[in-house]
């Protein structure tokens, strides 16, 4: 089976009409009472593995770009967002968006990695497509604290923690603004459930050390004068 056909069943499998609609519903909360205070709304900014365009639709920017393998991404995203059905990871000797993004934001991606080298590979490509000042903003399952769940996914493959994350970055060349290294719930499907229970976990950090299975990271790639955006 092709690969962007398995993507394709995969997630249709995985996700209801009903479901769907909900994670919507819950992405606007994350961006408007989260996200958006690390997005400025004159930036451009990349969406790499968006899926569905929940994160790329709602954040307010000026230039909007998303990169996915599933071809049915084209048929969810807004018509201000650009979608490419590529591969990063198969650019080869092709020059990348060099220099061209404020922000990258990257969710629930890195756990479907084959291995360590692609993830070094990914890493390395936002460094190159990210301008001097801008940032990689990461949403990401830290297997130090969903270890019992994080393989109820199949296509769930490298656990990566924040502290190994945080190695890897600052190796390629970023510098760490900001880590929480529990942040959101592991899933959608486990707790909180509705916006208003989400709006609510975010208002109360300290709910966050004993719920929160996924971690946020806010690295930056820094400009000649050592400032950040």
């Amino acid at each position: 089976m092709k690969t962007d056909t398995y993507l394709k069943k995969l997630y249709a499998n995985r996700f209801d009409s009903r479901q769907m609609q909900a994670k919507v519903a819950l992405w606007k909360v994350l961006i408007d009472d989260f996200l958006q205070n690390y997005v400025p709304s004159d930036s451009a900014i990349l969406d790499i593995g968006g899926g569905y365009c929940e994160f790329i639709n709602q954040i307010r920017a000026e230039k909007k770009c998303l990169i996915d393998l599933n071809p049915d991404s084209k048929l969810f995203a807004n018509p201000d967002v650009e979608v490419l059905n590529i591969d990063v990871l198969n650019f080869g000797d092709k020059p990348a968006f060099s220099a061209e993004f404020d922000r990258i934001f990257i969710s629930n991606f890195f756990e479907h990695l084959r291995n360590k080298e692609e993830l070094i590979q990914i890493i390395s490509f936002c460094f190159e497509a990210l301008k001097p000042g801008g940032s990689l903003l990461v949403v990401q399952p830290n297997f130090k604290y969903s270890f019992k769940e994080y393989y109820d996914f199949i296509d769930h493959q490298l656990p990566i923690t924040h502290l190994s994350l945080q190695e890897l970055l600052q190796t390629v060349g970023f510098e760490i603004d900001l880590i929480i290294p529990r942040f959101l719930p592991f899933s959608t499907k486990g707790r909180p459930t509705s916006p208003w229970l989400l709006k609510l976990y975010l208002k109360l950090p300290f709910l966050w050390l004993f719920l929160g299975g996924q971690m946020f990271v806010k690295a930056a790639k820094k400009n000649n004068r050592g400032r950040a955006s």
